[in-house]
């Protein structure tokens, strides 16, 4: 059995169903909600994903001087049940998969990086070609316009990264993002009413009413 950490947003999303495609079993989702958490998305949304998934989700509020010791001690409980592994959605930093190599290896677990070391292009093409959506959740205000917050990420967005020369998958932080539905899900989150805040130097989209179109 294998844990899939869990973020909502596309790289965590599209690592985990890549890893249940391939056979493993993913016996729980874990997210991990810290103060000034720039993915900006309320931890209740997490969890509507985790519902339309109908995989467990293992959720924590955690301080960020304290995650490490709180991934040790959630993950190592997993692990304790039987969790042989655990799914991650890096793409290309380095410091990020020696951080999961050291932890999973002080752990005794199996790291997996379905994505590592793929062109962030064909990810972000593999992705929807699965048919998944996802909207744009939050965004660094010096590199993405307010216009796409809220968005669907799609051609247009994706064109506009590449106009700028930023990564399409955003994996040094340049923006972050919400998926609402796909073949990971059974069902989809529609967003009825939100607005787009500011704070730190990032655009949050507060979402103030969905649905949840069950399948």
């Amino acid at each position: 059995m294998y844990i899939a950490s869990w973020s909502g947003g596309k790289d965590s999303c599209l690592a985990s169903y890549l890893a249940i495609k391939k056979g493993m079993k993913v016996s729980h989702l874990v997210h991990f909600d810290r103060p000034n958490n720039l993915h900006g998305v309320d931890p209740k949304m997490i969890r509507l994903q985790a519902e339309l998934t109908g995989i467990p989700m293992t959720q924590r509020r955690v301080a960020s001087e304290d995650f490490e010791r709180e991934f040790k001690k959630t993950i190592g409980a997993l692990a304790a049940e039987g969790a042989q592994g655990m799914i991650f959605g890096d793409i290309y930093l380095e410091p990020h998969k020696e951080w999961v190599d050291r932890v999973c290896g002080e752990l005794g677990i199996e790291p997996s990086e379905p994505l590592w070391g793929m062109k962030t292009e064909n990810i972000i093409e593999d992705f929807l070609n699965h048919g998944f959506e996802t909207i744009v959740a939050s965004g660094n205000q010096d590199l993405i316009d307010k216009k796409f917050i809220g968005r669907r990420m799609d051609r247009e967005f994706i064109d506009y990264l590449k106009s700028k020369k930023l990564d399409v998958c955003g994996e040094s932080g340049e923006f972050h993002t919400f998926v609402t539905s796909g073949p990971l899900f059974r069902g989809r989150i529609e967003i009825k009413a939100s607005e787009v805040t500011s704070r730190d130097g990032f655009w949050f989209l507060n979402v103030r009413d969905y649905a949840v179109i069950r399948q």
